[in-house]
């Protein structure tokens, strides 16, 4: 297949794959039939920075990512956000569409202290600092 546009970077869970935090996916059939066209990259922030599937549901906390165990999974977020950051810049990406609501992707929404606020996970906030335009879905 011949891709006139750049790839673009989707959240690995809203294409089908189980890598959510309870190991489940967030298939989104309308989504990738209108992405169908398109050289879609999945990638999953959480697990490129080390953590397993299933993992303890995590929430940003300020500056920090806090597991519901109370671990500071800090450092494993922001290794998968420049993990994303590295796969776009080698496919020249201009855009990523990321699951909302979560503390990675979300792009608008993300949870503090189990209630839904305003605001960008890791990864989400890398790409766009870096000029990669991203689109949150539900």
């Amino acid at each position: 297949m011949n891709y006139k546009n750049s790839p673009i970077l989707i959240s690995a869970c809203l294409v089908g794959i189980n890598c959510r935090y309870d190991g489940t996916n967030a298939r989104r059939k309308s989504l990738i039939k209108q992405y169908s066209k398109e050289w879609l990259i999945p990638i999953c922030p959480e697990q490129l920075g080390g953590l397993p599937t299933p993992r303890p549901q995590a929430e940003i906390s300020f500056k920090k990512v806090i597991d519901i165990n109370g671990r500071d999974v800090t450092k494993e977020f922001l290794k998968g956000a420049k993990e994303a950051l590295k796969i776009a810049e080698l496919f020249g990406v201009k855009k990523a569409v990321l699951k909302e609501k979560s503390p990675s992707c979300g792009v608008r929404f993300i949870y503090r202290k189990g209630k839904l606020v305003n605001g960008m996970g890791i990864t989400a906030r890398l790409l766009k600092d870096a000029g990669v335009e991203a689109a949150g879905v539900e």
